[in-house]
This record gives structure tokens, sequence and C-alpha cells, in this order.
């Protein structure tokens, strides 16, 4: 069996690799994409609320207009029913009869009407209900999506610093290695210039001695006839 040179492990984990680098891609596409729909479905949402706000507008109107109209016809009950109650007292059968039954289909109509606003009522109540729940399911989506939003920015934020920052490679740490050299130099160049001055004086300090003793003004101290001279003074007198 013919031993393998280690390609195919490498070319193994170069697909591995590959894989998991196109499922974190796909991840990334996926997480944005739906982020967008969901941007999408909550403008959709709002849409709609304004629509339903409209409709309620409209049905609260009609209510309020049937309202009206059953307090009309509640007078307009009442009104027929002191002409009948005159038409009694006129001692007129015929004509109370027949103004009585005009009172009972106004108080029919207005039977239907009574039915007709509890319903635009109800109908009012319950999708004044629906949109008071509506508007709480934007808003907390509202509020997830804003901090999804927020944690994605700071994260990435955070994966730029680190990688810009992060490892010796990085072009904060190359800037501070070269400030560092740059010290480094400067210090090694001050030292060599003082170096080079504290020369220059000793120089100029031994040639000025030099020229003071070929004068014959400096007196030679460490010359032989200076030791002599020191060792006579030793001598008994």
């Amino acid at each position: 069996m013919p031993k393998s040179d280690g390609s195919e492990g490498i070319w193994n984990k170069l697909l591995t690799s590959l894989r998991g680098g196109a499922h974190e891609l796909g991840e990334a596409l996926a997480d944005s994409q739906a982020l967008r729909i969901l941007d999408q479905e909550i403008r959709d949402c709002d849409l709609e609320l304004r629509q339903s706000r409209e409709s309620l507008a409209q049905l609260m109107a009609r209510h309020k207009l049937a309202e009206r109209e059953l307090g009309e016809s509640a007078d307009k009950v009442g009104e027929y029913e002191g002409y009948a109650l005159k038409a009694l007292q006129a001692g007129d059968q015929p004509l109370a009869l027949e103004v009585a039954d005009k009172v009972v289909q106004l108080e029919a109509h207005r039977r239907e009407q009574d039915g007709h606003v509890a319903q635009l009522a109800a109908a009012a109540a319950e999708l004044r209900k629906a949109i008071a729940m509506a508007e709480s399911n934007i808003r907390r989506l509202k509020q997830q999506l804003d901090t999804v939003k927020a944690t994605e920015s700071m994260q990435r934020a955070q994966a730029a610093v680190a990688q810009r920052y992060a490892g010796p490679q990085s072009r904060l740490q190359t800037a501070v290695d070269s400030l560092a050299r740059i010290k480094r130099k400067q210090a090694e160049r001050g030292a060599r210039m003082e170096a080079a001055a504290e020369l220059a004086r000793q120089d100029g300090g031994d040639a000025l001695e030099r020229k003071l003793r070929e004068a014959g003004i400096l007196r030679d101290e460490a010359g032989a006839e200076a030791v002599l001279q020191r060792l006579r003074q030793k001598l008994p007198g």
C-alpha cells in the first residue's frame, strides 16, 4: 500500500476550512437578509397600523352619527306619543290609533338603530384594542431590532479595533517599535556627541598645557628634574 505524502491531509484541511468559511459567509448573508426583511416587515406593519387608525377614526365617526340619529329617533317617538295623547284627549280614536301605529314604526326603527349603535361601539372597541396590541408589538419589535443593530455595530467596531491594534504585526505595534528605535538612535547619537565634545575639550586642554610648558610658564612637575628636587628636600640639612 503506497504511503501518503501528507498532501491528502492538507487538501482535506483546506476543503474543511473553505466549507467553514462558506458556512460563516452564508450565515452572515442570511442574518443581513433577515434584518432587511424585518425592517420591511416593520414598515409594512406601520403602514397597516396607520390604515387601521384611519379605519378606527371612520368607525368612531359613524358611531357618533348613529348615536345622534338614535337620539333624533327617540325625540321623534316622544313627539308622536304626544300627538297620540292629544288625539285621545280630543276623542279622535281613529287618529289616535293611526298615530300610535306611527309610534310603533318609529320604535322599531329606533331599536334597529340602537342595535346598530351597539355594533359600531363594539367594533370600535375591538379595533382600538387590536391597534393598541399592534402598537405594543411593533414598539417591542423595533426596540429589539434597534438593540440587535446597535450590538452588531458595536461588535463590528470592536472587531475592527482588535484587528487593527492586536498582534505583533499591527500598524500600531509597528509604529510603537519604530518610535522606540528612533528614541534609541537619538540617545546613541547624543551620547556620541557628548563623548566627542569631551574628547575635544581634553585635546584642547592638553595642547594648551603643552604650549605653556614650552613657554616656561607652566612647570613640568611630573618630569625627572621635578622628582630630584622633591627628593633633595628630604635629605638631612
